[in-house]
């Protein structure tokens, strides 16, 4: 925004060829038309147009003897403006939308009435954006009897608020078995029975190999589709047999969450590298992922006041859940909304009266009401890390995803014994079954105290047992049931649960008795104890009970000594360093 005077002088000189688009060289239709798509553009007001943008869509037009732009589909426009010399792609982006104002122009409002009938519907022509898919495309069910289920199904499903990602993988699965049925000469759905369905089924495996999830999102997205016929009534020659079983499906593979490991971790949070990031959006974006544990796309569409606070004044991070289609909360620290805070004043030095979202895109956004798209942090996300240089404990340069901050986030949690249904909670996870995956990894926290704890048996003896191997995995095992089921007071038991104990009560004198320092109170108060017991015995006459507890007496000083042994190396140790 110069100074009016300054811009009233800059008028009265004629502009250069470069500040110009001369439109005299396209027919009179064409240059009506694209007119107009240059003065909806500028009614957008969502990016800025070049003349020299505008001069090569003026040559490709003209180049192609044309008189109209809608004697060409807009693939075929852009194919053309792709072979173009010196063509970009601001050139090909403002030639499709030309072609589709002048669609919505030529077709009226736009809506069901004129995308139902065509083998590509045109998503902005039904009033979707903000998704990655621009068009549906129908044209690889060459069955029309299928291409109309799968319209309707597909239809059904985007007014039920389903994603349009999932209605094109259910499209995509439909399309698959559309290409199947016609190789294996069905006639018609009376003809989709079980036999045929077992059939594909061999197909499909023979096609997708061993990828489990492929597998399962097809069949999935086939019997979703063979329900909603069946449910809704589409069609009533659906054979009752067409459909899949629980044991159609593959195993689904039991994988742990992918957190990091602790050493990356501590390198990605470390404020060093975080201040690496070229661009503090993005470096605010890494934070919240890492602290909070959103998902990216929860995360690049943070509002504007993403800030609350409770009665206490506590700050709180208000996200919409893009998995779960509902508004959370996540508890944060006064450091990330301060953090939180100096984003807006950047924001408000570009949009002094702020934006819709807290993370505005820096390009083709004018009115600052489009966020950064997940996919473009996705692809600054290397280029960070290898200014990092963040590397593996074997030395190979790092390569993560958003989501597996998610991930480590909530393995951190579980490992510092945070109940599960708070981690449920700060995860914003549907079910606790989601949250129980998180739940697995405290196991191996666990056992790593375990195999470190020193394990005296009932002689004082230092039991030794390899973690590495089956040797070590069976042993935890053993633990964990012994544990569970003959615990004792002052120790575990480790005789096999299948036997019966032939030293009932006499623990301190069994050969499968084991015990840890974490016990040394009790085996102190159980000496006192037992020695008390030995001298009122003698008192008594009572030999045989005397001799008895003398035998206990003696291991519990070897325990004992053992065990404070050990505690005193691990002092010594701990002051050394």
């Amino acid at each position: 925004m110069p100074d009016p005077a300054e811009f009233a002088r800059a008028c009265q000189t004629p502009p250069g060829d470069h500040e110009r688009a001369d439109l005299t060289s396209l027919p009179r239709q064409l240059k009506l038309e694209l007119q107009y798509a240059l003065q909806r553009r500028r009614d957008d007001n969502t990016t800025k147009t070049r003349p020299h943008d505008i001069c090569g869509v003026i040559k490709i037009l003209a180049g192609s003897g044309a008189a109209s732009l809608l004697m060409l589909e807009e693939q075929e426009w852009r194919r053309r403006s792709c072979s173009a010399a010196g063509e970009t792609r601001q050139q090909a982006a403002l030639l499709s939308y030309a072609c589709r104002e002048l669609c919505a122009l030529a077709e009226g409002e736009g809506g069901w009435d004129s995308e139902y009938p065509r083998d590509t519907w045109r998503l902005r022509r039904l009033g979707i954006t903000g998704t990655t898919f621009a068009t549906l495309q129908f044209g690889g069910i060459t069955q029309p009897w299928l291409k109309d289920l799968a319209k309707r199904w597909t239809r059904w499903r985007i007014s039920t608020g389903l994603s349009i990602t999932s209605c094109y993988h259910g499209l995509r699965a439909v399309t698959r078995f559309a290409t199947f049925a016609a190789q294996a000469g069905t006639d018609g759905l009376h003809q989709a029975d079980r036999a045929l369905l077992e059939r594909y089924l061999a197909c499909l495996h023979h096609e997708l190999g061993g990828n489990t999830r492929a597998l399962r999102e097809n069949i999935g997205a086939l019997n979703t589709f063979l329900l909603a016929i069946r449910r809704h009534g589409w069609d009533a020659s659906l054979p009752a047999t067409a459909m899949f079983f629980a044991e159609d499906y593959p195993r689904k593979a039991g994988l742990l969450p992918r957190a990091l490991a602790a050493h990356v971790a501590a390198q990605a949070e470390d404020p060093a590298n975080l201040d690496r990031w070229d661009n503090p959006a993005y470096r605010l974006i890494t934070v919240i992922l890492i602290r909070c544990g959103l998902r990216i796309s929860s995360a690049v569409t943070l509002p504007w006041d993403c800030i609350t606070c409770d009665a206490d004044g506590a700050p709180y991070l208000r996200y919409w859940n893009t998995k779960m289609k509902r508004e959370a909360l996540v508890p944060i620290d006064e450091e990330l909304a301060a953090l939180i805070g100096g984003q807006r004043d950047r924001v408000r030095g570009r949009w002094p009266d702020g934006t819709p979202v807290l993370f505005p895109r820096p390009h083709a956004n004018i009115d600052g009401t489009r966020p950064i798209a997940s996919g473009t942090y996705r692809s600054a996300l290397p280029r960070w890390l290898d200014d990092c240089d963040i590397r593996d404990e074997h030395g190979q340069p790092v390569r993560l995803t958003p989501h597996q901050w998610r991930h480590t986030l909530g393995t951190w949690l579980i490992n510092r014994d945070v109940p599960q249904h708070i981690v449920q909670k700060i995860l914003d996870h549907d079910t606790p079954e989601m949250t129980a995956l998180y739940a697995r990894l405290s196991d191996k926290t666990v056992r790593e105290h375990w195999e470190k704890a020193r394990k005296v048996s009932a002689t004082g003896q230092i039991v030794q047992v390899s973690p590495d191997g089956p040797l070590g995995d069976a042993a935890w095992a053993k633990h964990q049931l012994s544990r569970a089921t003959q615990a004792l007071p002052n120790g575990y038991c480790q005789l096999p649960v299948v036997k019966t104990c032939p030293h009932a009560n006499a623990c301190l004198t069994c050969p499968m008795f084991v015990t840890t320092a974490e016990f040394l109170p009790q085996h102190h108060a159980q000496r006192q104890a037992t020695l008390q017991l030995i001298t009122a015995a003698g008192t008594a006459g009572h030999a045989r009970v005397a001799e008895m507890n003398k035998q206990v007496a003696a291991n519990l000083d070897k325990i004992i000594t053992a065990l404070e042994a050990d505690g005193e190396e691990q002092k010594a140790a701990a002051d050394a360093s």
